[in-house]
């Protein structure tokens, strides 16, 4: 049996490493082929694409870089054609997995799709392409079900696959730290937005040191050139569970990361720049009250956030002051207590495995209970 994954940002590289081991583990003789990175590889695909090719984020961004986003779709079509899968497995990434999820069905390619675009906020009018294209959708947010519902298609929700990555919550002794995380974003676009911003808010805190949690995909060159002038902010690269376990606060990008810190117990800000032209096209589409993946399952503004206008260096110092304070770290950790409990026990990727296995048409192999 052979699957095709395509994952384009650094959290679906981690999210499809995991699945590449739980349906190795499942169905041994599995074969592979990966768009994604070095984790999906070790976990046992061949990678054919690296996510930094695909990066690019933002409706002007992806203008400038429209020659080589449709190159990497026919070249993507080309090799799925000739690798010939049993099904492609499309992990988020929906400006260019839902184009795939078209064509295979077009193809009688089958098509799943891990980890749902975030169509809930905005692009609703998507939801009627995924019912056509799209033959196995599995969800990882537990309000997506009902969301899906709504439009006539059926999910199954498999619980969120950080739970396994990260495993159990912290105590508290981490909060008794001076660290302060800097969590700036994984790409170039993203880091010369947000970063400066956050560097400028590290003067007012003489007591603290902080540490950028670097995506591997940048390389150290490019952050030293924004460091050099700060001497309590250092750079660790590759190891961000470890640089949040052992810090008292962070400012987080938007994103996955957020709820990477969340269930790692570390109170944050939320930080979000955007080229100005893409956040006000944005800004009209989106249809939630919330950008950080923890206020959207809280249902609430459990974590500060500082969107596009609001990123400055004043009001990041203001809300790290906030959030340093007992009262304010108490409040947060209850209500990441209440988040882990919305989102259930482990197993996702094992569940998603699963899933994936027992409904390819035509099995012939047994999955293991």
């Amino acid at each position: 049996m052979k699957l095709y994954l395509i994952a384009g940002e650094a959290s679906g590289d981690l999210h499809g490493s995991n699945l590449i081991k739980a349906l190795h583990h499942l169905h041994p003789g599995l074969e592979c082929r990966a768009w994604g990175g070095e984790m999906m590889q070790d976990a046992g695909s061949t990678l054919v694409k690296h996510y930094r090719d695909l990066a690019f984020m933002g409706f002007w961004e992806v203008i400038k870089n429209l020659r080589t986003i449709l190159g990497n779709l026919d070249f993507c079509k080309k090799d799925i054609l000739a690798f010939q899968p049993d099904a492609i497995v499309l992990i988020d990434y929906p400006g260019f997995n839902l184009r795939i999820a078209r064509w295979a069905k077009e193809h009688g390619i089958r098509v799943v799709y891990y980890i749902s675009p975030q169509i809930w906020a905005w692009h609703r009018s998507r939801v009627h392409a995924m019912k056509r294209d799209i033959d196995q959708m599995l969800v990882i947010l537990p309000f997506e079900p009902d969301f899906f519902k709504q439009y006539g298609m059926e999910v199954t929700y498999v619980g969120h696959p950080l739970l396994d990555a990260i495993g159990p919550g912290l105590s508290d002794a981490h909060t008794t730290n001076n660290q302060i995380a800097l969590l700036p974003g994984s790409r170039k676009q993203e880091v010369q937005r947000i970063l400066p911003v956050m560097l400028e808010a590290t003067r007012h805190f003489p007591n603290h040191h902080f540490v950028i949690a670097a995506a591997n995909v940048l390389n150290d060159a490019y952050f030293q050139n924004y460091i050099e002038n700060y001497p309590n902010v250092k750079l660790v690269r590759g190891q961000t569970y470890d640089v949040l376990r052992s810090s008292c606060a962070a400012l987080v990008k938007s994103g996955t990361s957020t709820l990477e810190t969340a269930l790692l117990d570390v109170p944050q800000v939320v930080c979000y720049a955007g080229n100005p032209l893409s956040y006000h096209i944005a800004k009209r589409l989106v249809k939630v009250p919330y950008i950080s993946l923890v206020n959207l399952i809280m249902d609430q503004p459990l974590v500060k956030e500082l969107i596009q206008d609001e990123l400055t260096p004043e009001n990041v110092q203001s809300a790290l002051n906030e959030i340093l304070q007992p009262m304010q770290i108490q409040t947060i950790k209850q209500g990441y207590a209440l988040l882990r409990e919305k989102l259930g026990a482990g197993g996702a990727s094992e569940r998603a495995a699963r899933a994936i296995l027992e409904n390819i048409p035509q099995s012939t192999f047994r999955i293991p209970h």
